[in-house]
């Protein structure tokens, strides 16, 4: 039997049992996550002072948790660069990228219910 770390042994039974809504929102649910993929799927890579001025009201400290589920999750890619001062910028990874269309869609759907909204 190959040794597993004690999350990955107790999420995957989880994961089995979810409906696929669950299992999707188990990656991008919350308030900030399918917001912060949007901005990446919309405008390529950000560095973490620009998607923290787009996502009003998220703290450094929340964005940072984000950003860090989303890359263990293998939804956004962390590159560093070797320069001084140090540049860091987010992306999609390709996987990431296949949530284009779930972003998509929430989105046109969040525009026709802010329309309902308004009326």
């Amino acid at each position: 039997m190959q040794a597993t770390g004690p999350q990955e042994h107790q999420e995957e039974p989880r994961l089995v049992e979810l409906c696929p809504v669950e299992a999707t929102l188990a990656v991008i649910g919350g308030k900030w996550k399918a917001v912060l993929v949007f901005y990446l799927k919309r405008g390529g890579a950000h560095r973490f002072a620009e998607l923290r001025r787009k996502t009003h009201g998220i703290s450094e400290r929340v964005l940072t948790r984000q950003l860090r589920e989303l890359e263990a999750d293998g939804i956004v890619r962390r590159e560093v660069f070797a320069e001084v001062p140090a540049r860091v910028e987010y992306s999609l990874t390709e996987y990431g990228e296949s949530l284009g269309p779930v972003t998509e869609a929430m989105c046109q759907w969040g525009k026709a219910h802010m329309a309902v909204r308004t009326a």
